[in-house]
């Protein structure tokens, strides 16, 4: 079977077929989480189900699968195999959840951070610049603030704060000011409601980027991300066991820079702490260098050129 057949969905409005989402450094990824037969890994980005179905297909009988998602779209993508278990959970709540299963330890996890294809390209969720659509942007539509939300009822300062940390926008004060300004005449509801307030503080040459940034701080603080990658992150590593496994495909550099220095140090300020003889004192140690995808990779799947795939093992104490 080809990759992308993992990934097929259909739209019953426009009838016609989608790609679910096609994950970046699939074969680099798995290859990181040094798969044995008989071990329990798990899935904490399920999504479209492609990393899990790769894994499924490397475990032997005895071997387990923990899926987390907390979108109810992934849901339809639930693999039927007797090895899987499918958690309906953001993965900030993974200790909660394999203290649940009975299991006090993985050999692996994989992390596929960043948004779907399957959401970007849903005007409906509101994660894209590029359809006028509800702002919205929960990865879990169930419950919780929407972007919409946020902009509504953040005082001026909070939202320059988020637009400056997430999106890394120097003018994030004046963009807070006439965000604002616009919410005081009319509530923002709508992804046109925010283009139209945007429009003064994009150049013409540079929009794309600009309004990816700005999309991204919000969905950013939506979501919470950066504290639940924290949370995830800690919680990984007194779970692995000795040699273990973490593999994490990050898309911007505030995910990649908190990963790249938990792995190397232990800690997310990046802290090297040595013991009196001077060996480094962290759980986990890099396995080789970052990867990027190839060339013909970006070009197939354009959505990949930002990934960067970082792998760690547990330390033996």
């Amino acid at each position: 079977m080809h990759l992308l057949d993992f990934y097929r969905c259909v739209d019953f409005v426009n009838k016609k077929e989608l790609i679910y989402h096609i994950p970046a450094l699939y074969g680099e990824s798995l290859e990181g989480l040094k798969i044995k037969p008989s071990g329990v890994y798990v899935d904490v980005t399920f999504g479209g189900g492609g990393h899990s179905r790769g894994i499924l297909e490397r475990l032997g009988k005895e071997g387990r699968l923990y899926g987390f998602d907390q979108d109810a779209d992934a849901e339809m993508n639930i693999v039927d195999d007797e090895r899987f278990v499918f958690v309906r959970s953001n993965f900030r709540y993974l200790s909660n959840f394999m203290r649940y299963h009975r299991e006090e330890r993985i050999d692996g996890l994989i992390a596929d951070l960043g948004v779907s294809s399957h959401h970007l390209d849903d005007a409906l969720r509101g994660f894209s610049f590029r359809f006028d659509g509800a702002l919205d942007m929960r990865m879990n539509n169930r419950g919780g603030q929407t972007a919409a939300d946020v902009l509504n009822t953040y005082p001026e300062e909070k939202l320059a704060d988020v637009f400056f940390l997430y999106g890394e926008l120097r003018n994030s004060h004046k963009i807070a000011s006439a965000v604002v300004r616009r919410r005081e005449r009319q509530p923002f509801r709508k992804t046109s409601d925010l283009l139209e307030v945007l429009e003064p503080f994009s150049k013409k040459e540079k929009e794309k980027r600009f309004l990816a940034r700005f999309f991204q701080s919000l969905r950013i603080e939506v979501n919470l991300e950066m504290q639940s990658l924290r949370e995830l992150l800690l919680q990984s590593v007194r779970l692995l066991k000795e040699d273990g496994r973490l593999v994490v495909i990050t898309y911007h550099s505030l995910e990649d820079r908190l990963v790249k220095n938990f792995m190397k140090t232990g800690n997310f300020e990046g802290h090297l702490l040595q013991d009196f003889y001077g060996n480094v004192q962290s759980p986990l140690r890099p396995v080789g260098k970052v990867i990027i995808p190839s060339a013909k990779e970006t070009e197939d799947n354009p959505r990949a050129r930002s990934a960067k795939l970082r792998v760690a093992q547990k330390i033996t104490p």
